[in-house]
């Protein structure tokens, strides 16, 4: 068994809540308060802004000139593609450049960059792709299922993010850091592929709670 599908069939309990939460089903459905997406793409912008730096440290990480032109290839789809898209939705939703771009992060998602930038800038090349790869995967499956129900893909303000997430271009990004970890697991310790499989586990546990944060709209309990 390669260890993503190890890590796919032993955490599926934890991974599948990602997929049923409220601002998921909305989402696919329709029904989403648009405020809640609103609060989300901001919150999204500042999350990739520290995801991107995920795939500079994996092409300074990585052992082989192959490995270091995808990972650049990674920054640049992130920086110039995924994140155009949430500066469109900006757009639609009336928030300003300025806005956007000078955005409080809220708990949930300094927690959540933190904790993936200090495995990436800490561990192995192996702990960055298990600490990045819940992210994309789990898009990856949310926006292919998502993509079934009838009318979501051509709905008003949910559609593109759909068509995004579900396209062959993110699905083939995703597949190679899936490969990727399979690689770089192979002939790894108990020891070791535990310690990948425990970040692995937290950043989907951190993905969860980022979408409960979207849907609540949650940020700093006190301010200054």
């Amino acid at each position: 068994m390669k260890f993503s599908e190890r890590l796919h069939e032993k955490l599926q309990s934890v991974w599948r809540k990602n997929h049923a939460h409220p601002f998921v089903k909305e989402m696919g459905d329709g029904t989403l308060d648009k405020e809640k997406f609103r609060f989300y793409m901001i919150q999204d912008y500042l999350y990739l802004i520290d995801y991107s730096k995920l795939f500079a440290l994996g092409a300074v990480k990585a052992t082989n000139l192959e490995d270091m032109g995808r990972f650049s290839t990674l920054l640049h789809a992130t920086m110039n593609e995924e994140m155009s898209l949430h500066r469109q939705y900006a757009a639609r939703f009336g928030i300003s450049t300025s806005e956007l771009e000078n955005a409080e992060p809220s708990p949930i998602t300094l927690a959540y960059t933190h904790y993936m930038l200090h495995s990436a800038q800490n561990g192995t090349l192996a702990e960055l792709v298990a600490a990045l790869l819940p992210c994309a995967w789990s898009y990856w499956e949310i926006g292919k299922e998502l993509s079934l129900i009838p009318g979501a893909i051509d709905h008003e303000w949910y559609g593109d993010w759909i068509k995004m997430y579900s396209s062959e271009d993110f699905g083939e990004h995703t597949t190679w850091c899936i490969d990727l970890l399979d690689r770089l697991a192979e002939g790894k310790s108990e020891a070791d592929l535990f310690q990948l499989e425990k970040i692995f586990l937290n950043t989907t546990r951190y993905e969860y709670m980022f979408w409960d944060m979207a849907y609540n709209k949650r940020m700093w309990a006190i301010d200054a």
